[in-house]
């Protein structure tokens, strides 16, 4: 059995020039309240293709900080969201994006990079002055994303590399 792949890893090195958040027409920023856990699991297993408990990625342990769960609302609805979370070893001025997700209904909205952007713009109200992730390989979507706000790859395991140049490859094939 092959054990499952790393964490990809990217980081983007100032949050000084992040560009404005601007909102479509009708979509609205809120952070999160207690009843936005099942909002929060549904558009994470659209965007993850798979279920993945509140409690067991976020939970309500210290630190828990729900103005750092960031949701963009049309119509009432939660139709995307992203954590500025901190990860330990990144550092007192690095932020964690964390758990970015949206729903496809939504696209051509640009909702994905907005919610990756707040998400942003809040580490950098904390004063936060970089941020990092971690994704999968097959996030292809949200790795364009993160690409076009300025996060690089970074290097951590031999694999690293190949795995990089196969994910950007079939990135700039689209």
């Amino acid at each position: 059995m092959n054990p499952k792949p790393s964490k990809l890893v990217m980081t983007l090195d100032t949050l000084a020039d992040l560009p404005p958040l601007a909102l479509p027409e009708g979509y609205s920023l809120k952070s999160f309240e207690s009843m936005d856990v099942t909002a929060w699991e549904s558009i994470i297993r659209i965007s993850f293709a798979r279920e993945i408990a509140f409690g067991d990625k976020i939970g309500f342990e210290a630190p828990f900080h729900p103005d750092k769960i960031l949701f963009i609302r049309h119509q009432g609805l939660a139709v995307a969201t992203a954590v500025a979370w901190e990860k330990e070893g990144c550092g007192d001025d690095c932020g964690y994006l964390h758990m970015v997700g949206a729903l496809p209904g939504h696209s051509g909205k640009r909702i994905g990079y907005m919610i990756t952007l707040a998400a942003l713009h809040r580490m950098r109200e904390e004063g936060k002055k970089k941020a990092m992730l971690e994704t999968d390989d097959f996030r292809l979507a949200a790795i364009r994303i993160y690409t076009k706000l300025g996060f690089r790859p970074t290097l951590l395991e031999p694999e690293h590399e190949r795995r990089w140049n196969a994910v950007l490859a079939r990135i700039n094939d689209r």
